[in-house]
């Protein structure tokens, strides 16, 4: 079967419009004669005459009548597909947006951009889910909109991304804790009991592993899920949790933070989306939401 050739349906359009093939090749800005061309391919396709001289002038067969509606909606919604996206108003749109991030975004950052969308666009939904894995599929197959993170080499690499903020590693203990002084050598941090952050529960896998100085070895404790979790632990123990300093700031509220004793290394955290959505105008509303919350 031989794909329609769907111009034909912008000329039939025209056509049925001005009842004459002189204006409608005006209209078409083509030559009577090319005009009249393709209505012979138009009459041939539908297999009706569509339109038919009457005196001096041309008028629709029942056929072309029954399609004079049809063919206007469809040449409509072609053109609607193909301009460019109108400016949306964030009061007007009614969407849930689905956004996935690491342990302590929500609770620092949550009720800022929760403020901001409910200002700006009162049927916004948000919902949060916590990212357990750096899995990108979620994001492929439209299960999540937006993701937070920091990009490593196994980030979908068709992924788009946009940096939020820089971040560092901190040491924090409880008010009261040993290493709760002024001055604490790396020596001090690494013989500490420590929580750490591990999604096998492997030390291997902690996930601050990378970002600590080479060389390093601590002394492992316990290991959980989260940040929320660590900093839960060592708000009740003696353990020390390593966690971002900005990303979990209102989770250290009451307890005592210190950088850790060696040459600092930051990392950005990024917001991430697939392509798809690269232009869509509201989720470049949101993307503009976030990013201001988190700067």
């Amino acid at each position: 079967m031989q794909t329609p050739d769907l111009n034909l349906l912008v000329a039939l359009d025209v056509l049925l419009a001005e009842g004459s093939v002189a204006r409608a090749a005006r209209r078409l800005r083509l030559s009577p004669s090319a005009t009249s061309r393709t209505l012979a391919r138009l009459r041939d396709v539908t297999g009706d005459p569509l339109l038919v001289r009457s005196g001096r002038g041309l008028v629709p067969t029942p056929r072309a009548e029954a399609l004079r509606v049809q063919t206007r909606q469809l040449v409509d919604e072609a053109q609607a597909v193909l301009r460019p996206a109108e400016q949306h108003d964030p009061a007007t749109l009614s969407r849930t947006f689905t956004l996935r991030t690491s342990d302590g975004f929500v609770e620092n950052f949550g009720p800022g951009l929760l403020a901001r969308v409910a200002a700006e666009a009162p049927g916004v939904r948000l919902n949060f889910l916590q990212k357990a894995d750096k899995d990108s599929a979620p994001l492929r197959e439209g299960r999540v909109d937006l993701e937070t993170g920091v990009i490593e080499a196994g980030t979908g690499p068709e992924l788009r991304s946009q940096a939020l903020f820089h971040d560092r590693l901190i040491g924090v203990v409880r008010n009261g804790h040993p290493l709760a002084r002024p001055k604490i050598t790396l020596a001090d941090y690494a013989e500490a009991g420590h929580v750490i952050v591990s999604r096998t529960g492997l030390d291997d896998d902690a996930v601050d592993g990378p970002l600590l100085p080479d060389g390093v070895k601590r002394r492992v404790v316990s290991a959980v899920s989260g940040f929320a979790a660590a900093l839960a632990l060592a708000r009740a123990s003696d353990l020390v949790a390593t966690t971002p300093e900005r990303h979990t700031h209102a989770l250290r509220d009451g307890m005592f933070s210190f950088p850790i004793p060696t040459a600092e290394r930051q990392f950005t955290v990024s917001m991430l989306w697939h392509p798809r959505l690269d232009t869509d105008p509201a989720h470049r509303w949101l993307r503009a939401c976030v990013r201001e919350v988190c700067t």
